[in-house]
Parts: C-alpha cells; sequence; structure tokens
C-alpha cells in the first residue's frame, strides 16, 4: 500500500513538474520573463510541488518501515 502511493506521489510530481515547465516556456511566460526577468509564481509554485512530492514519494517507496 505505502509503495502504491509513492508511486501515485512520484507520477505526479513528475507531471507537475512538466506543467511548471511548459507553463514557464509558454508564449506568456517568455514575455513575462522578458519584461519582470521572473517566469512568474505558478511556474515555481508547481517546481516545488512538484520535486516536494516527488521526493516524497522517493521516501514512501524506499522507506522501510517497521
Amino acid at each position: 500500500m505505502q509503495k502504491g502511493i509513492g508511486i501515485i506521489c512520484v507520477v505526479v510530481g513528475v507531471l507537475l513538474l512538466v506543467w511548471g515547465h511548459n507553463l514557464a516556456q509558454s508564449v506568456g511566460g517568455q514575455l513575462q520573463n522578458i519584461f519582470v526577468g521572473s517566469p512568474g509564481d505558478k511556474p515555481m509554485h508547481l517546481y516545488l510541488g512538484g520535486t516536494a512530492l516527488g521526493l516524497l514519494g522517493l521516501f514512501l517507496i524506499f522507506w522501510k518501515g517497521k
């Protein structure tokens, strides 16, 4: 059960990272990067959330409980 939840967390984390990357590389993200100097808050939140969820999933997969 724990490994299944871990695998789901890793998959969703990777999807969030890809979504954040696509959002940062879109036309609107590129224009915001040109004028503001950063791609915006939403891609950064997706990067951080995807990384945290992916690490949690890896921890759940490889952590040996009692």
